[in-house]
């Protein structure tokens, strides 16, 4: 079961890059761009990390925070970060509870192979923890900043 526009932020602890770990509720105080990935250094991905990276400072401004999600373990997203001077901080849903919450742990088919996987999507929730706007099966490009301007909107609304 996927999670709704207006929901509240789901009570979820995930581990941090540092070996850390974020209580999502935590974050519910401010603006919050939460984006679920496949997997560390793949185009895709690598991609999508770049761009929110880039955008960091204009997200910033705006008081929000953003948070990647893969099931990579700590030192995989460390060595990612690492290698493309990522800026955008990386958590791991370890127990997949997130991504159930989330609904992004779905099946896939790739080359007539069934498989499950992660589906590329993002959730921004307003500074009350409530699911402002979804967008799920992501193309990556364009897709942070059609959300930083959804944040802009979100915002002036």
């Amino acid at each position: 079961m996927a999670i709704e526009e207006g929901a509240k932020l789901p009570a979820i602890t995930l581990d941090t890059a540092d070996g850390g770990t974020i209580a999502l509720q935590d974050c519910a105080s401010a603006p919050l761009v939460l984006y679920f990935y496949p997997k560390d250094d793949t185009s895709g991905c690598t991609r999508e990390a770049q761009d929110f990276s880039a955008l960091l400072p204009e997200f910033e401004a705006l008081g929000a925070r953003v948070i990647g999600v893969s099931k990579d373990p700590a030192a995989k997203h460390q060595k990612f970060a690492a290698k493309y001077d990522l800026t955008v901080p990386l958590a791991t849903d370890t127990d997949g509870s997130a991504m159930e919450a989330f609904g992004v742990w779905v099946e896939k088919q790739l080359y007539g192979k069934r498989y499950m996987g992660i589906d590329r999507s993002t959730f921004l929730f307003d500074g009350e923890g409530r699911l402002f706007r979804a967008w799920r099966r992501v193309r990556v490009p364009g897709h942070a900043v059609d959300v930083l301007e959804s944040l802009q909107e979100m915002l002036a609304a």
